[in-house]
């Protein structure tokens, strides 16, 4: 799904909230992997990224905006020396786009300190504000809430602190945890412990991987071969995971106490499958890209057309195309040629110039499209603005016909989750049905995979997901006031990296990096 908001062109996709990981391996390079693990999920998050890591004694954080890459050089790894380490890449749903609200959040107590690091969104944090006393300002998100949440669940319960300090974080976390609502992964590290927490519905993935002498978490597998650990399972719906010296051990902290199919069902969210993961990761026992030919080949079987060539919307389009052609018969091409070198783009609101916009990320390859029917398929539809784009691009580099093919049903409803789509307002097919959709875009068909091809296309036997964003049925309760200007609008911050170290209050500032 690619769209352009008015300020400018950028072409997105449906924006989930963030990637998680983790590492414990005492005496190796533990910021060096936790760079390498990020890397492989930068998919999942590009407005800024952190790495905590814990020496035993003190607890380092480095955080910067932008990509890993820009965030993390050898000289900054190369000082952040330790037993374990999380890492988080960021893309804010709930709370401002700024340094202040980059992640993993730290916080120093007397006799204990944690970083946490938080994929998804919480459906009750205007709730748990309130309710915890908690002033405007205090926080920057939900995930900066759930740290606070700790921090104060801590300085209640000062003995456990005093006589058993390296359970103090955990036992609080545990203590925190049945408050939230919504869809959730968390990564926490003390001193000593790193913790994997996934939400009792699972809506975001989270699994662990074994390296020799340590454990790795990541929220998707490719992480977790990037830095040559084994693959050992996904953690649970509920399930809290605890790795320290003494090894690897669960935890079921929710209502119920008991693991995944004693309590709610599991309910992943469905566009992990459709468009959020790595073609090469594993979910369920499936693979995302196999699955994605599979979307394509049910669409080719359901809505067959005459047509020349099968062509993507790159990158996330090819494998459903793929499978399109494959299924059809049809000739498989590139039409368009993405440009991977820019991010997102925002250009003057002038007309001539912004109708030239789509071009720097999508430029057409004539030779291929000229006096030819195509079949356009792309993973899903938000606003349609830029498919209207592509589809006048095709068709001025003389495409006759355009016959455009969604591996995904109609995106109607909003979700609260942790995907950022906007408004129902702002979504295409919130209020529209299919002829006024294909006036819109301007394409000769239009056709929508159904929900039920969807998750048979996944092959996750009996599997069950979150579609809130496609049928409207929500499994977590939404708050009356989840919304994501709930702690936006804070004062802009540095642009450069900034370190919290040591035994210090949340607010301070030790020192500072270099770019």
């Amino acid at each position: 799904m690619s769209e352009a908001p008015d300020e400018g062109v950028d072409l997105i996709k449906p924006r989930e909230a963030c990637g998680v990981f983790g590492v414990y391996l005492p005496g190796g390079p533990v910021a060096h992997l936790c760079y390498l693990g990020l890397y492989a999920l930068q998919h999942r998050g590009q407005e800024s990224a952190g790495i905590a890591v814990s020496d035993g004694t003190h607890i380092t954080v480095v955080k910067d905006m932008g990509l890993v890459a820009s965030a993390f050089d050898d000289r900054v790894l190369a000082g952040l020396e330790g037993d374990l380490a999380i890492g988080h890449t960021r893309y804010s749903t709930t709370g401002s786009s700024s340094w202040r609200a980059a992640q993993p959040f730290y916080r120093g107590l007397d006799g204990t300190e944690f970083a946490l690091g938080h994929n998804g969104n919480l459906t009750n944090t205007a709730e748990l504000a309130t309710s915890s006393g908690m002033l405007d300002g205090v926080v920057t998100s939900d995930s900066d809430l759930v740290a606070e949440l700790i921090a104060q669940r801590v300085t209640a319960t000062p003995q456990t602190t005093r006589t058993r300090p390296r359970e103090a974080v955990t036992e609080a976390l545990a203590h925190v945890l049945p408050s939230l609502r919504g869809g959730f992964t968390f990564v926490v590290a003390d001193r000593d412990r790193l913790i994997g927490v996934r939400d009792p519905h699972g809506i975001w993935p989270l699994c662990v991987g074994r390296l020799d002498g340590g454990w790795v978490l990541a929220s998707e597998n490719p992480a977790l071969e990037v830095v040559g650990a084994s693959f050992e399972r996904e953690i649970q719906p509920g399930e809290m995971i605890i790795i320290d010296a003494a090894g690897c051990r669960s935890l079921w902290p929710f209502a119920g106490g008991g693991r995944a199919g004693e309590g709610a069902p599991s309910r992943l969210c469905v566009f992990e499958f459709v468009y959020f993961s790595r073609p090469d990761t594993t979910l369920a026992g499936q693979n995302v890209h196999a699955a994605r030919q599979r979307m394509g080949a049910h669409l080719a079987t359901n809505a067959p057309v005459e047509a020349d060539l099968v062509m993507p919307v790159p990158e996330s389009g090819i494998p459903a195309a793929q499978g399109y052609a494959r299924a059809s018969g049809i000739a498989y091409g590139d039409g368009l040629v993405k440009n991977r070198y820019i991010g997102r783009t925002f250009i003057t609101p002038n007309p001539l110039v912004r109708s030239l916009g789509v071009r720097t990320k999508l430029n057409p390859i004539s030779s291929n499209i000229d006096g030819r029917r195509l079949v356009v398929v792309d993973d899903s539809i938000v606003r349609g603005t830029t498919t209207r784009s592509i589809v006048d691009l095709l068709r001025g580099a003389g495409g006759t016909e355009v016959h455009l093919r969604i591996s995904s049903p109609p995106y109607r409803w909003p979700c609260f989750y942790g995907m950022d789509t906007g408004t129902s307002d702002e979504l295409l097919a919130a209020n529209r049905d299919l002829e006024q959709i294909e006036a819109f875009l301007g394409v000769d068909s239009l056709s929508y995979l159904s929900l039920d091809q969807l998750i048979e296309a996944t092959g996750v036997p009996g599997g069950g997901f979150c579609h809130a964003c496609l049928t409207g049925a929500y499994p977590v309760e939404i708050g009356a006031q989840a919304r994501a200007e709930v702690f936006g609008g804070g004062t802009s911050e540095p642009s450069r990296s900034l370190i919290a170290t040591g035994s210090v209050q949340p607010a301070a500032v030790a020192g500072s990096v270099a770019g």
